[in-house]
């Protein structure tokens, strides 16, 4: 698989017809640290917990705040606003099943400077 050099590169860059994006190095989601990427109309915060990718929608239902601002504890997406939690395999809020967090598939993919972050921004995850 061909993979692009530059981070310049990746706005407009498709692995298949089922509409993966590639995101970002994995090297740039750091510990329990997100990463805030746009692609598309999307905007979008990574995570890495245990060794696997996440994806959802940057915004927090509650009052707006940044979810790539926040950290990841014990499997959620934590926003830094008001410390709402957000299950990182549904976007499920965990106090409220009723409020969620849009969420999208993501992949680990090896290519060209290593491994990188790629989600299907066509589909939504659901449990």
């Amino acid at each position: 698989m061909d993979v692009p050099a530059c981070p310049d590169c990746l706005s407009s860059f498709y692995v298949d017809s089922m509409a993966w994006s590639l995101l970002c190095r994995l090297a740039d989601v750091a510990g329990d640290k997100p990463k805030y990427v746009e692609r598309e109309e999307h905007q979008l915060a990574v995570f890495l917990d245990r060794g696997r990718v996440y994806v959802m929608d940057n915004y927090c239902p509650h009052a707006g705040g940044s979810l790539a601002g926040g950290f990841v504890e014990n499997g959620c997406a934590v926003c830094p606003w008001h410390y709402w939690h957000f299950r990182l395999e549904t976007g499920v809020l965990t106090t409220s099943a009723a409020v969620r967090v849009k969420t999208y598939p993501a992949r680990i993919v090896a290519g060209e400077g290593g491994e990188w972050v790629e989600a299907e921004l066509g589909g939504e995850m659901i449990p």
